[in-house]
């Protein structure tokens, strides 16, 4: 486990942040155990961090299991925030386009350094679903269909960082997100304008994702669809990545002419 630095002056921000993202990665709830291994921070300094949060209203301890989650002042800043930025009425019917054409669930993610998160999700009519994406999960850029179409399209420079440092992304999600097989993906999704994960976070649930490039021609957030296996035929996977292009184009401009 990496040994922080004490924490000190403005290094308590950058703390306090981090500890924050790592609750919201796990809406189920976050053992000090983990918030310590997760931030490299020590158990001490952890757990003051963690109580102070809690005691702004930022964070909640369950009193039966120990698990942190984040409290109810995270959820009004996050609906004052949300004001500012019109995910919901844009990007929702994109979503129910994406799943009502396809029966499979429709999912919007955004990026946030190197990672991705998901921000919303509407659910397919096909009875059996895939459980791997939801509201407020993370995965590193590289990891996922989104993450994959997102990774794809950006400077060359900066793939290649993100690429090369896979230490941790292979220990978490395994070998097949090595640089190398992550370069092959990424060559595919240029080549099809698409990402296809065949089942790598979780045997048996595929995903199909699409890049929305901001103004700036950036790609910034992502379109994707997740289902079991025999969904995501070869013959099938065309027509799924054709309506994710379509849509992730209609995104893109109804997002740009709101200035994001």
């Amino acid at each position: 486990m990496p040994t922080a630095p004490p924490v000190a002056g403005t290094q308590v921000v950058a703390r306090v942040a981090e500890l924050l993202r790592i609750v919201a990665r796990h809406p189920e709830g976050c053992r000090i155990a983990q918030l310590v291994e997760e931030s490299g921070l020590t158990r001490p300094t952890t757990y003051r961090l963690a109580a102070s949060l809690a005691h702004e209203g930022l964070l909640d301890q369950d009193r039966e299991t120990g698990a942190w989650r984040l409290g109810p002042e995270a959820v009004i800043w996050g609906t004052v925030a949300a004001a500012r930025f019109p995910f919901e009425e844009v990007v929702r019917p994109s979503l129910r386009r994406l799943s009502e054409a396809t029966g499979e669930s429709s999912f919007f993610s955004i990026r946030r350094g190197d990672e991705t998160v998901c921000l919303m999700r509407e659910e397919g009519s096909f009875p059996v679903r895939s459980f791997v994406l939801a509201e407020g999960v993370r995965f590193p850029l590289g990891v996922a269909s989104a993450g994959i179409a997102i990774l794809a399209f950006l400077p060359e420079a900066e793939q290649e960082r993100i690429v090369t440092d896979d230490a941790e992304r292979v220990r978490r999600y395994g070998a097949a997100h090595a640089a190398a097989s992550v370069r092959d993906a990424l060559a595919r999704t240029r080549r099809d304008g698409y990402s296809v994960n065949p089942g790598l976070i979780l045997e048996g649930s595929w995903g199909m994702g699409a890049a929305v490039f901001d103004r700036a021609g950036a790609p910034s957030a992502a379109l994707s669809l997740t289902g079991i296996e025999p969904r995501f035929s070869g013959e099938r996977r065309a027509g799924l990545g054709r309506a994710l292009l379509e849509e992730a184009h209609t995104l893109h401009t109804r997002l740009a002419a709101r200035n994001w």
